[in-house]
């Protein structure tokens, strides 16, 4: 069998991947899915991912010309959100094939950002995108992030979450259970719209994930859901 093959089992299995094998299945499904990902994530969040990524910027509120590291940057959607704000992003990605999409016209740099290659206290801030749970080891970039920002610097992570209402919850369950993988089949790649459902199991629970950042150096981290809790949010200064 291929690494390749091995890849497309670990992500279309009915177990999760852990450890190095995650990491090899998430960097191959994304260059997979790059070529479609901003359209279908448009189609599926029915544009409010482009609400979520442009909250998160303004509630970074850095001042202009800061440098931000967006980390599992993708196709460069919240750096173009952070130029637009007179930001200085730099798009940081695992997979080569969503770099090679970024359109965002910014500096790139092909990194695991679990072991990240800038030096300590170097940058004014950090985003991150609906990619925490694609992540081998959290609390370890949690403390990459507390390495690499510079006190008084700020960070921004989103990701999915899951609503505190039933009723919204079992929705938002079928929603992203059912229709999405459906979505992401007609358009793209099924198996990978049927990992990324499952994959918010990897999160954990919002306070272990803010006593995290306050361990890693973020002493005022705070969680805030956003539109009925379908997403989260994760802000922090450095202290």
């Amino acid at each position: 069998m291929t690494e390749h093959d091995t890849t497309r089992a670990a992500w279309d299995s009915e177990a999760l991947p852990q450890g190095e094998a995650k990491a090899v299945a998430v960097r191959q499904m994304f260059d997979t899915i790059a070529p479609r990902y901003d359209m279908i994530n448009r189609i599926m969040t029915f544009r409010l991912d482009v609400r979520w990524r442009r909250k998160a910027v303004r509630l970074l509120a850095l001042p202009p010309q800061s440098v931000v590291l967006d980390l599992a940057s993708g196709t460069g959607d919240l750096c173009t959100d952070l130029v637009r704000v007179d930001q200085r992003p730099i798009s940081v990605d695992f997979s080569f094939g969503m770099l090679a999409a970024d359109r965002s016209g910014v500096p790139r740099a092909q990194a695991d950002i679990l072991t990240m290659p800038f030096p300590d206290a170097s940058v004014d801030g950090v985003t991150c995108g609906f990619a925490l749970r694609n992540l081998v080891d959290l609390p370890s970039f949690f403390d990459e992030l507390g390495r690499v920002v510079r006190p008084g610097g700020r960070i921004a992570l989103l990701d999915v979450g899951i609503p505190k209402n039933p009723l919204v919850r079992w929705g938002h369950g079928f929603y992203f259970g059912k229709i999405v993988p459906r979505i992401g089949g007609l358009l793209s790649n099924a198996p990978a719209y049927r990992y990324l459902p499952k994959s918010v199991a990897y999160l954990p629970a919002a306070p272990v994930m803010v006593q995290a950042l306050r361990n890693a150096g973020f002493a005022d981290a705070e969680h805030r859901l956003l539109s009925g809790g379908i997403t989260q949010l994760l802000l922090g200064t450095r202290s």
